[in-house]
Order: C-alpha cells, then sequence, then structure tokens
C-alpha cells in the first residue's frame, strides 16, 4: 500500500530555514523524500544545512530570500522553480519577535514585526499559490503561527497579533484556494526547546513557565514533525484551513 506520508519527487521551500525550526522542518521534509529549497537571509548558515541534508543523502539546495520583498520573494520562488522543478510544498517559516512592555512598543517594532510575519507570510504564499495555479497541480501551503494566536503572552503584542492574523489568513486563503486544489493550514507551536530560548527556560522563570504546560515538558522539535508531514503531504487530502496546536496541552490549561 502506498504510503500516504511520502513526500517522494515533491519539491518543498521552507523559509526562515538557516536556524532553528525552519532548518529542522527542512531535514524533516527531506527525510520524507522531498527536494528541499531552503530560504533565509543568512548564505552561510543556509548553505551548512543544506550540507547536511546532502549527508544522508538528501537533496537541497540553498535560495537567498528576504520575505519583507516582494522582489525577493518572487527571485527566490523561480530560482527554486528551476532547480528543483514545480513546487508542491511551501512552509511559511520566516518569523521575529519583539519583546518589550506594550507602553514601550514603537511603530517601528510593530512594522517590522508585521512585515515579516504576516506580510512576508503572505507574500510568499501568495506567489506559490500563483505558481501552482499556472502548473495546474495543486498543493499544500504550511503557515506557522503560535499558540500565542489563541493564548497570549505578555511583552509579545506584535507577534501574538501577527500569528492570530495569520490563523485568519490561513481560513480565508484556504477557502478561495479550495478550488485549486491548494490546502493551506497551520502548525501552532507551543514552547518549543532551541538554541535561542534554552537558558532562559533553564532560569527560575522558565521552570516556572514550564509547571504550566500539563505535560511538564518543553517540546522539542521533533515534536511537530508529525503535525508537519500530515499537513505537507497527501495524507492530509481533505483537510484545508485547520490550525493544529502542538503544545503539551498547554492551550486547554487553565493552570
Amino acid at each position: 500500500m502506498e504510503n500516504p506520508f511520502s513526500l517522494d519527487g515533491k519539491t518543498a521551500i521552507v523559509t526562515g530555514a538557516s536556524s532553528g525550526l525552519g532548518r529542522h522542518f527542512a531535514r524533516t521534509l527531506a527525510r520524507a523524500g522531498a527536494k528541499v529549497a531552503l530560504m533565509a537571509r543568512r548564505a552561510e548558515l543556509l548553505a551548512e544545512a543544506c550540507r547536511e541534508i546532502e549527508s544522508f543523502d538528501g537533496r537541497a539546495i540553498p535560495v537567498a530570500l528576504d520575505v519583507s520583498s516582494g522582489a525577493s520573494i518572487r527571485e527566490a520562488i523561480a530560482a527554486a522553480e528551476t532547480e528543483l522543478g514545480p513546487i508542491a510544498i511551501l512552509v511559511n517559516n520566516a518569523g521575529i519577535a519583539i519583546s518589550k512592555p506594550v507602553l514601550e512598543v514603537e511603530a517601528a517594532d510593530w512594522d517590522r514585526v508585521m512585515d515579516v510575519n504576516l506580510r512576508g507570510a503572505w507574500l510568499t504564499a501568495q506567489e506559490v499559490a500563483r505558481h501552482m495555479v499556472r502548473l495546474g497541480h495543486g498543493g499544500s501551503i504550511v503557515n506557522i503561527a503560535s499558540i500565542t494566536a489563541f493564548r497570549v503572552a505578555g511583552q509579545i503584542a506584535p507577534y501574538a497579533a501577527s500569528k492570530a492574523a495569520l490563523v485568519q489568513l490561513t481560513r480565508a486563503m484556504a477557502l478561495e484556494l479550495a478550488r485549486h486544489r491548494i490546502r493551506v493550514n497551520a502548525i501552532a507551536p507551543g514552547y518549543i526547546e532551541t538554541d535561542i530560548n534554552r537558558e532562559f527556560f533553564a532560569s527560575p522563570a522558565g521552570q516556572a513557565m514550564i509547571k504550566r504546560i500539563p505535560q511538564r515538558r518543553l517540546g522539542k522539535p521533533a515534536d511537530l514533525d508529525g503535525a508537519l508531514l500530515l499537513l505537507a503531504s497527501d495524507a492530509s487530502a481533505y483537510m484545508t484551513g485547520a490550525t493544529i496546536a502542538v503544545d503539551g496541552g498547554h492551550l486547554h490549561s487553565s493552570l
């Protein structure tokens, strides 16, 4: 029986792929058989990530991308198509956060977060969708949201607002693109341990936060693999407009 989770021969794009979750997502897709275009601004880290994928005989290419620039997005997607073929999967992962009390957030802070997390995700998804419609093959767009779209935390107002908007954008695009056989879904990770936050979660404040998670642990990047492979593959052929929370039960906790 054919494996519905297989990505053999499919071309995937992962934005924000030079480090952290994006880099992990690219590895996961490659291990499932996809040819992956890793996109970000940091060329050296992209090249390193591609070499890592090639070490287990995966196919990957680095592509420079600035998601705040429409021209950069168009050039990057064209380069991915030229090198790897028709694009079947987009993982819209590029994102930033600025941590400040709401009374200290400046307009420039707000604009920067929205430009990357919302406008950048919109423009990238739109351009990939246009590619899919032009070639007529459909595909899957996976937006990386956050549980802060539903359960806010302090000092990240622009980030939380951008992720809430991304969830609604996911639904809106899913509605319009379904007729083109393009599925648009989202993953809302909870607290996932990465190099960036490991030090904080080792602190007393971080440990207290972990105790509020019903599973009493941080997530690992690998905990997102199941949702990612479900949404990227044909296993989710009848799913669109959905947001899957992967958070150890945090959204449903009153602790």
